[in-house]
């Protein structure tokens, strides 16, 4: 487990409602002090609203206080301990409110199309001056839900990792694979199968 391999946590704290999987985070050493509300657990639930759960159970029962609270989403099982280390050591360095990683985006937004009801081709934003290779495109990023760093204050405060002063830790696209149909499963289990051979 990364989280564990990393060194670099006081705790490792699983928010579930499932019993096997409370189980299991167990089993692997993670701790697991509260159940997770029902209404916390749908597909519907908003993502931060299990986070402020935790850091609100945990300010009330157990006098939790920390200078950071990573989340890891079980989605995004390809980063690894130095990604965590990296993230958290960018985040003191700059003395950030949050840190959040990110990767290239290979499809570029400026190359994106949209589809007229009539079925016609229209580009989908319109800048200014467009590079006309694929080589001079400026970089761009998308989040990859591998890491999301932040300051507990900030995020009781300001219910979002995203402030003025949220970095951003750069990933490769083969550490970023966010799961979330079959197609995601098969091309992690791939990796993380290529990378218990040694290949990476």
């Amino acid at each position: 487990m990364a989280a564990r391999k990393s060194s670099v946590f006081a705790r490792i704290i699983v928010s579930t409602d499932d019993q096997e999987i409370a189980a299991l985070s167990r089993s692997l050493g993670a701790e697991v002090p509260f159940r997770r509300p029902a209404d916390l657990a749908r597909d519907s639930t908003p993502g931060m609203k299990p986070i402020i759960h935790a850091l609100n159970w945990l300010a009330r029962n157990e006098n939790g206080r920390c200078d950071y609270l990573m989340v890891l989403q079980p989605t995004s099982p390809l980063r690894t301990a130095a990604d965590i280390s990296a993230a958290l050591e960018l985040g003191v360095q700059r003395r950030a409110d949050a840190v959040v990683s990110v990767s290239v985006m290979l499809d570029h937004p400026y190359w994106a199309k949209r589809i007229t009801r009539d079925g016609r081709l229209h580009d989908f934003l319109h800048p200014r001056r467009r590079p006309p290779r694929r080589q001079d495109l400026p970089a761009v990023y998308r989040l990859n839900g591998a890491i999301y760093l932040a300051r507990p204050d900030v995020l009781l405060r300001r219910r979002t990792f995203y402030t003025p002063r949220t970095y951003a830790y750069v990933m490769p696209p083969e550490r970023s694979i966010d799961i979330d149909d079959d197609l995601d499963l098969s091309i992690a289990d791939h990796l993380l199968r290529r990378r218990g051979r040694g290949h990476d």
